[in-house]
């Protein structure tokens, strides 16, 4: 050690930026021993100490323990493979602190209660496994008894969420509400009188396109309507409900008389639930899709008139 330069434990705390009490904690530990020792019994440290030191305070910034930070020093374990287990853990305790930041954003804008926190909570906590049950236990509910036809086994795909590993807050957001609502009796009871009056209409030979047309009328003789401002009420609006029946006359195949009117505005109804129109727009945020454009105005639109005309 002749001609090594040897540092007191305070000037090892000026050169470090380290407190001389945290320093004597690391040396007491034996993470980073003095290298000798003065006349009178003081603990003198080298060069080697000080980089041994800033070592120890970048590990401790990255969150190793002690204990493992010794071993890495002592080299019984290979940092690179410390590293890794540690960022996995670390990927763990994000993704906890998204589910919780997302869990406590809903609440504050929800002004949810004590129980509606914790169900979220319980929500937001489920394995990808136990996400998957709670939304097939829905889409069961939904579509039993139809799953094997194709149409339906399509449509049980595309009310699907696929919840990424990584997801943003949003997202996590939107699953949260997305399982609530999956889990109301009554709009589950819903969904699936709309399925059955599809499964109906098939069997009665109708075409599996009647409701994409249904929905594609709706839109595109009711949205100028909107735009338009006219009332569902008025004699302005009698054409385009005759529009609307025309069309789903031809589709049936059956003359547009009263009793397709009250059939076609039955199932208007059915279908303007402003629950199914959620669900939709969660499930693309949770999906990553591009958001459904809305179809409740015209869809109200239609059912009022069609309610006014069907009375007549």
């Amino acid at each position: 050690m002749d001609g090594e330069t040897l540092y007191s434990i305070g000037e090892l705390a000026r050169r470090t930026g380290l407190t001389v009490k945290t320093i004597r904690f690391y040396s007491d530990r034996g993470i980073v021993a003095p290298t000798d020792r003065s006349p009178a019994g003081y603990r003198l440290y080298n060069s080697d100490a000080a980089a041994r030191l800033d070592l120890v305070r970048t590990l401790r910034d990255l969150g190793l323990d002690l204990p493992t930070i010794q071993k890495v020093m002592d080299r019984e374990l290979s940092f690179p493979e410390v590293a890794a287990a540690h960022a996995a853990a670390l990927a763990v305790q994000i993704r906890t602190l998204r589910l919780r930041r997302a869990v406590l954003t809903t609440v504050a804008r929800r002004g949810s209660t004590l129980q509606e926190t914790n169900l979220m909570h319980k929500l937001a906590q489920l394995s990808e496994d136990e996400r998957r049950r709670l939304i097939g236990d829905f889409l069961d509910a939904v579509f039993g008894g139809l799953k094997a036809d194709p149409v339906f086994a399509g449509a049980m795909r595309s009310m699907t969420p696929e919840l990424p590993d990584n997801p943003e807050p949003e997202q996590i957001q939107a699953w949260v509400e997305l399982a609530e609502l999956s889990q109301d009796q009554d709009f589950r009871a819903g969904v699936r009188r709309m399925v059955e009056d599809q499964a109906a209409e098939q069997a009665r030979g109708d075409t599996t396109r009647l409701h994409r047309d249904l929905v594609a009328t709706v839109w595109h003789q009711v949205g100028p309507a909107l735009t338009s401002g006219i009332d569902p009420a008025s004699p302005q609006a009698d054409s385009i409900v005759a529009a609307l029946t025309a069309n789903y006359a031809h589709v049936l195949g059956r003359p547009d008389d009263i009793e397709l009117r009250r059939r076609l505005l039955t199932r208007l109804e059915s279908v303007n639930d402003a629950r199914r129109e959620r669900y939709s727009q969660l499930l693309a945020v949770i999906n990553g899709w591009s958001a459904p454009e809305s179809l409740a105005p015209a869809f109200e639109w239609s059912v009022q008139a069609l309610r006014i005309r069907a009375r007549r």
